[in-house]
């Protein structure tokens, strides 16, 4: 994040004071936290969904995986190139009985009035994913991805989820600002979980999808590895 990002990022989140700030404190620190394995927090945000406003809540994809990822900033760098990567391969997640979800800090009309900018000129262009709107900022936060303290204070690390169909936070990855995703990695991630899900077996490292897994005993690790 540069000086222009991070003087931007003040000037869209102004510091508060007194009883506004501790309620903003509060606000954040009453906020449910994600945890592996547990149901993850539950939402309700403005969204740009097809170029019109919607409010989207994970409720809505009960029954589904739900990758979520948050971004820094809108108008920025890496981050279109990371959005655009996901919403191209939104068929691919879908084929999988899951949906992706982008997220930042900025506004509704902030996320609009980049979708509407063409590609070419660094905007995002038609979106075949949500965009949704924290600009409370509880949801990064209950994710475990809201920068709170140094320059970039009030923004999200590149934070990515994988929630299961049961409600249930399955992944949880955080890159720093500098570093963009691999969508194809995400995708594997889902993959691995579906085959678990269907099989009951485990998946050793570097699997791909129709790759050997495991039985998780010591019968079935022993197997595993002798025909390796």
């Amino acid at each position: 994040m540069n000086s222009i990002s991070a003087l931007r990022s003040a000037l869209a989140h102004p510091p508060r004071f007194g009883l506004a700030a501790a309620a903003g404190r509060r606000a954040h620190h009453t906020t449910a936290r994600a945890v592996i394995g547990k149901p993850a927090p539950a939402f309700t945000l403005p969204a740009v969904v097809d170029g019109q406003f919607k409010d989207v809540s994970l409720s809505d994809y009960k029954g589904k995986y739900v990758v979520l990822f948050f971004y820094p900033m809108d108008f920025t760098f890496v981050c279109p190139t990371e959005i655009i990567a996901f919403s191209e391969r939104s068929a691919d997640f879908r084929a999988l009985n899951a949906e992706v979800l982008a997220a930042s800090t900025d506004t509704k009309f902030s996320h609009l009035a980049w979708t509407q900018q063409p590609r070419k000129q660094g905007g995002l262009g038609e979106m075949k994913i949500p965009l949704l709107a924290d600009v409370q900022k509880t949801l990064a936060h209950s994710y475990g991805a809201l920068i709170e303290e140094g320059p970039d204070a009030g923004v999200a690390l590149r934070g990515t989820y994988i929630i299961d169909p049961e409600g249930n936070l399955r992944i949880a990855h955080l890159n720093d600002l500098p570093i963009g995703r691999n969508v194809s990695e995400y995708l594997r991630l889902v993959e691995a979980l579906v085959s678990h899900a269907e099989h009951g077996e485990v998946c050793p490292a570097n699997w791909q999808k129709g790759g050997k897994t495991i039985k998780a005993d010591p019968k079935g690790s022993k197997e595993f590895f002798s025909q390796a």
